[in-house]
């Protein structure tokens, strides 16, 4: 019996099934043993496909490509599953049901599992002697862990995690053993691993600090060099939950790198996993990581997922090479980058393409980047999320920010981190704020319209204002395109494509020459840029603070000027209405508005407004019939298998659903989608290697540019999960994608 066929080679060249089964399950085994559960992922890997035992599925398998146009595959994931659930009884066999299940179309809700399961509402075609493909399966007692689960406050949590978990061991173990045999019948090379270890890449920074630290006699630079001295200190302290509260300009980006290395050497941690809420910083970031590290493959910059379809039981075909089409990202490299909404969203996902990755975060260094950027309706699942990676899959997690949100218990916050003032790395966090005060912010009390920003444009050669819709500031840009230097930014650009604007600010400012810059809040966390003056309208206190992050960065000038200003003809968004609200009291009543006093105070006012509401308003998203994700989740844990589908299709981190477009922008991205489309499956890293190409749009936008014909499919079995830009006149080299070229309606630009 076979696992997957060769076209036009005999059978004896093809897979053998008793070998792909033990194949994956020996590399589940190994991913799931990192956190304990190594045995169970054996079991979902020596099931998974044991339907193709089935004379039905063979015949099937051996059928001639030219047949490619006859009936579908047989379905071959139940049987797996209803195995699992009856050498298992009880939850453990449960779960394992629903991972095999869901191996190709995804987790799936409660129901959708009995039905799968059930002998009069499905027809399961018979696979005898099915263990004679597997083996003999472990005994009941060898599936859980010496260290049994541990269970936090919320009912049912750490059970749906860990499924996940072991859904990625499987889904991930079944792919790359597939990719393997593949690339064994066609003589080619492996194209996964040969990273650089952890441990060299340590050094590697070390040596590149060593060229650049305490080499400035300013305050800054000395300042810098405490904080990198107090994060490598920090390092040998035992692995969990760690704050690092550095203002803005004081090194916090190669810092923590440089902690997350020292900390993961020193741990036998696997690797380090930069978290940021924007695009525009993980292309920053990344960069400066390949620099310091001198390497470009041991750096993922992970923007968008090209997430293919539902697949049905047929998607994998014959030979397994339609699994392979729909590659998706795995985080099999020792540094990654990515956002926020890609990070969490994974996190509660139930999609193969999403879950693949999600085990290579057991025994990780995360760097939450600006952790106060956590979204507020999805903040106590977001809170479960990385309080139960530190306690049940070895990680570590820093929250990593200018201006600490008040989520500890100390702060008094109701259910918060654990996290006591021994697990700060940055040095006196008080004392970094007074030695780096360099802007003074101001608040102006009228509503102000573009037309005054837009006259002290002129009257300033280098300024930035920052404001919240992609719509205002195109608007505004158009008021000052014609002065010296105008230059706008926004999430419709490419991402390559902003990095060389962000390039050509920076040499401007530099030189002295008019930079005058209108972007979104794309640009206001973490992107090194310096400009004597910062204009940001209305928004929370933590983005007030990041913008200022903007101004007099390096203390060029004795102090910079912040102005905070509400706009007269754009209202803020409704996403940012409570942030704004909770910020206003705060600005009437400190004087030093950027403090870390001043900070503390706007989160609890923020936190204190949601908890007035309504108890559930930090999880405050529809899971089926339920309002939040825990109490769905809750509902569950009494015998229940858990909503998966529900929870991916409710937490949602951004209102509207966004996808990628791909945008042929320069030569190297022409070349890499012409390869893409030429081949059967995408050659290995091209997919990495497009993200700085990828524009993400609202879903119903992509939908109409594709039946318009703006949008073109790259390769025909990708279907629209990999879109390219069809029509180049639609790409404007000023302000990017121009939602408003086929008649459609502007989208606002993304908040988190």
């Amino acid at each position: 019996m076979f696992a997957h066929s060769l076209s036009d080679r005999p059978p004896p060249e093809w897979e053998p099934l008793p070998d792909h089964l033990a194949a994956a399950a020996a590399r589940a085994a190994g991913f799931a043993a990192v956190f304990g559960w190594g045995e169970a992922a054996r079991v979902a890997g020596l099931l998974h496909d044991i339907g193709k035992a089935s004379a039905l599925f063979q015949a099937y398998i051996a059928r001639p490509r030219a047949e490619a146009g006859g009936p579908k595959g047989p379905d071959h994931s139940s049987a797996g599953a209803r195995e699992a659930a009856r050498a298992f009884p009880g939850p453990v066999g449960r779960m394992l049901a629903g991972i095999i299940a869901g191996h190709h179309a995804g987790l799936q809700d409660d129901g959708d599992i009995a039905r799968r399961l059930s002998p009069e509402q499905h027809r399961i075609e018979p696979y005898p002697d099915w263990r004679r493909q597997t083996g003999a399966l472990p005994a009941m007692r060898a599936l859980t862990p010496a260290r049994p689960l541990q269970r936090g406050a919320h009912a049912g949590f750490s059970e749906a995690f860990l499924t996940r978990m072991l859904f990625s061991c499987l889904v991930d173990a079944d792919y790359l053993e597939t990719e393997a045999f593949h690339d064994r019948a066609e003589g080619r090379a492996t194209s996964r691993g040969g990273h650089a270890d952890i441990a060299t890449l340590r050094d590697r920074l070390r040596g590149f600090m060593a060229g650049i630290d305490g080499k400035g006699e300013d305050a800054v630079s000395r300042l810098r060099s405490r904080v990198l001295a107090a994060a490598i200190a920090k390092a040998e302290a035992a692995p969990g939950l760690f704050t690092l509260t550095v203002p803005t300009g004081g090194g916090k980006t190669l810092a923590s790198l440089s902690f997350a290395l020292e900390h993961a050497a020193r741990h036998g941690l696997r690797r380090v996993i930069h978290v940021a809420p924007f695009t525009s910083i993980i292309e920053q970031t990344a960069g400066v990581f390949r620099a310091a590290l001198g390497t470009e493959e041991d750096v993922l910059e992970h923007h968008a997922n090209f997430d293919w379809p539902p697949e049905d039981e047929a998607a994998e075909g014959r030979d397994g090479l339609r699994k392979l089409r729909r590659a998706a990202e795995n985080w099999d490299v020792p540094v990654v980058v990515t956002t926020a909404v890609q990070f969490f969203e994974s996190l509660f996902a139930n999609r193969t393409s999403r879950c693949r990755k999600l085990h290579n975060l057991a025994q990780s260094v995360i760097v939450l980047d600006e952790a106060q950027a956590l979204p507020i309706h999805l903040l106590r699942p977001c809170m479960a999320a990385i309080e139960e990676l530190a306690r049940n899959y070895g990680a570590s997690i820093v929250l990593c920010t200018a201006t600490q949100p008040a989520l500890r218990v100390m702060d008094g916050f109701k259910g918060g981190f654990d996290i006591g003032e021994d697990r700060e790395i940055a040095p006196d966090p008080q004392a970094l704020y007074a030695a780096l005060k360099r802007v003074r912010v101001e608040v102006l009390p009228e509503k102000v319209a573009d037309a005054m920003v837009a006259a002290r444009f002129a009257e300033q050669p280098q300024m930035l204002c920052i404001v919240n819709s992609r719509a205002h500031a195109r608007e505004l840009f158009e008021a000052i395109r014609d002065l010296p230097g105008a230059i706008h930014l926004n999430t419709l650009m490419v991402p390559k494509h902003r990095r060389q604007v962000l390039e050509a600010v920076r040499r401007r400012v530099k030189a002295g020459e008019p930079a005058r810059i209108v972007s979104t809040s794309l640009i206001e966390a973490g992107v090194d840029l310096d400009v004597p003056e910062v204009w940001r309208a209305a928004a929370g206190l933590d983005s007030i603070a990041q913008a200022a992050g903007r101004c007099n960065r390096n203390g060029r000038l004795p102090m910079g000027r912040t102005v905070v200003f509400e706009p007269a003809e754009a209202k803020p968004p409704r996403a940012l209405e409570a942030f704004w609200q909770a910020a206003r009291p705060v600005l009437r009543n400190h004087d030093d508005l950027l403090g870390l006093d001043a900070v503390r105070a706007y989160f609890q006012e923020l936190y204190w407004q949601h908890e007035r509401k309504d108890e559930d308003a930090l999880d405050l998203t529809m899971v089926g019939d339920h309002l939040g994700v825990m109490p769905a989740i809750a509902e569950c844990a009494t015998g229940r298998g858990f909503p998966f589908r529900s929870l991916a299709e409710g937490f949602r981190l951004i209102d509207e659903a966004m996808e990628p477009v791909v945008v042929p922008w320069d030569a190297e991205a022409v070349r890499l989608l012409r390869e893409v489309g030429a081949a059967e499956r995408p050659p290995a890293g091209h997919l990495r290697r497009l993200q700085p190409y990828t524009v993400s749009i609202p879903r119903e936008a992509r939908r109409e540019w594709l039946r318009l014909g703006a949008l073109t499919a790259v390769h025909s079995t990708l279907g629209d999960g990999l879109l390219r830009l069809e029509n180049m006149v639609l790409y404007k080299p000023e302000t990017g994608l121009d939602l408003h070229g086929l008649g459609l309606r502007s989208a606002e630009s993304n908040l988190f």
